[in-house]
């Protein structure tokens, strides 16, 4: 593994780190209240950042939650360069995380599987 890849991952998670403070303690625009960033991912050259977030907000709310981090991102992006000491401070490009949403669903659907098995089974003993 060379070394340049364990500093990607390090910056990664202190643009993480400095994204979920700006955004807990300077951002005070509401649609982007309740969101959690989940991952990041930068590219080699620091040029560009991913950053995955999930939120409280229902699936309706979700477009506006989108539109008060793209109103964010210039103000974000300058706050990350005043904090961290990197030559190039990445583009931000949010992307929902679906993943969180995805394992409560799945989940639930084994939840429903083990449930109907006992059902099923429980009927299967007493005939």
């Amino acid at each position: 593994m060379p070394k340049d890849y364990s500093r990607t991952l390090r910056v990664a998670d202190q643009i993480q780190r400095e994204l979920a403070d700006l955004m807990q303690h300077e951002i005070k625009d509401p649609r982007v209240g309740q969101i959690t960033i989940t991952a990041v991912e930068v590219t080699r050259d620091y040029s560009h950042a991913k950053v995955f977030y999930t939120t409280l907000a229902s699936k309706e709310d979700l477009f506006l939650v989108e539109n008060g981090l793209d109103h964010a991102k210039g103000f974000l992006r300058s706050s990350l360069s005043h904090r961290m000491k990197l030559r190039v401070t990445p583009q931000l490009q949010f992307i929902y995380d679906e993943s969180v949403e995805r394992g409560v669903r799945l989940s639930k659907l084994i939840d429903e599987a083990i449930a109907q098995d006992k059902i099923s089974s429980s009927t299967d003993s007493d005939s």
